[in-house]
């Protein structure tokens, strides 16, 4: 399994369709996943450091967890079929419940735990987006702001141009 990190939630015009990046941790390939609007939103503030005045459902549910005198250990991005994607929630006792991505995504961050996927998942639906150096290597993004706001303008020129059938099989 590999982990990875969300890079941030974007629209995706002109469909106006939310969807949430992910990013290998050591890696160049990412993972872009069409998501809903409300669990764009919760991602989206999560990432912003936003507490809303009463919890989130996200948040709900990891209270409900931390009450019962469980954690959750990582988030598993499980596969893609169809174009949707699947996770679960593990549990430190050996728990796993099925999820949506987006749900779990939303969930890890609130429980700050791990976001990890299977290879074969990267593998069907990573894309690299970087550019190329002069040698005409993938060109590998460093964690300075420069690099980030590199990174989101590439994104922004992918998003451009795809389209969620890219995706399909």
């Amino acid at each position: 399994m590999i982990e990875v990190e969300i890079v941030g939630v974007r629209i995706e015009l002109p469909s106006n369709q939310p969807l949430v990046l992910l990013r290998e941790k050591q890696g160049e390939r990412h993972i872009p996943i069409w998501i809903g609007a409300a669990e764009a939103t919760a991602i989206a503030l999560a990432e912003q450091g936003v507490v809303p005045p009463r919890p989130l459902t996200h948040d709900l549910l990891c209270g409900v967890v931390l009450a019962l005198g469980h954690r959750i250990q990582d988030v598993v991005l499980t596969r893609v079929e169809d174009g949707v994607f699947y996770a679960e929630l593990r549990f430190e006792n050996g728990t796993v419940v099925g999820s949506r991505a987006s749900d779990a995504i939303a969930i890890a961050q609130r429980a700050q735990c791990p976001i990890m996927a299977h290879e074969s998942l990267i593998e069907e639906a990573g894309v690299v987006i970087g550019g190329n150096d002069e040698d005409g290597n993938a060109e590998v993004i460093a964690d300075d702001d420069e690099a980030k706001e590199r990174e989101v303008r590439q994104f922004r020129e992918f998003l451009n141009d795809v389209e969620p059938e890219d995706f399909e099989k």
